[in-house]
């Protein structure tokens, strides 16, 4: 069994995925709570199939003028068909004055804390764990981190299948620039040649060029 698996598939962050961290004491990113759970759902499957999220206790506790909600939940998860868990506790001040002097009362207070300690359940697999071992401060690392989602998001095409088009392309005296930037407006990026075209053109480029190969005939 291969430990590092799970963490190796889920650490990278798509930088689009990524916020400030606002209103504490210190500074930072944090993924974004959605892109998280859509990752979790990728790689487990739908949530309450397999994975979810249980709260097992809350509450509210007063320091002076504020109030915090704390959070006690539970993340299960299925892994190869085995069930795993994680416990965490996420909290968000529910009571508090601004720094301008305004009372404020956060009624999505339970919710943040909730949302909180299930990132820091995934967090512990693996989850954006290139932001929480500070990878993210590094600026390469970040462009790296684009580059890698994009290969994730869009993979390419097999070595074979490259084959196919450039043996067809050649076969068909195709003018091999205008048919990649007919490939690049139809994938919504720039195609530089035919080993960087992703997987989802395989289909509508052999479709072209069989169809022009049999007109050549």
């Amino acid at each position: 069994m291969d430990n590092m698996k799970l963490w190796q598939s889920v650490c990278v962050t798509d930088p689009r995925a990524v916020k400030q961290i606002t209103g504490k004491q210190y500074k930072g990113n944090s993924p974004k709570p959605y892109w998280v759970i859509q990752r979790a759902t990728e790689v487990f499957g739908p949530c309450g199939l397999g994975w979810g999220v249980q709260i097992l206790s809350e509450r509210f506790e007063r320091f002076g003028d504020e109030a915090l909600h704390i959070a006690h939940v539970k993340v299960w998860y299925l892994q190869d068909g085995v069930r795993g868990d994680i416990e965490q506790m996420g909290q968000t001040r529910a009571e508090y004055t601004s720094a301008g002097g305004k009372h404020i009362v956060d009624e999505d207070a339970p919710k943040k804390s909730v949302t909180d300690g299930m990132v820091k359940c995934l967090s512990m697999l693996g989850f954006a764990g290139d932001i929480f071992s500070g990878q993210w401060d590094d600026s390469k690392y970040v462009e790296w981190a684009g580059q890698e989602t994009q290969r994730r998001e869009a993979p390419l095409i097999t070595a074979e299948q490259a084959a196919e088009i450039k043996a067809l392309l050649q076969d068909t005296n195709s003018d091999t620039k205008a048919f990649l930037a007919w490939i690049s407006k139809g994938a919504g990026i720039a195609v530089a040649n035919v080993d960087a075209m992703p997987a989802s053109a395989y289909a509508p480029a052999i479709k072209q060029l069989k169809s022009k190969q049999k007109e050549a005939a």
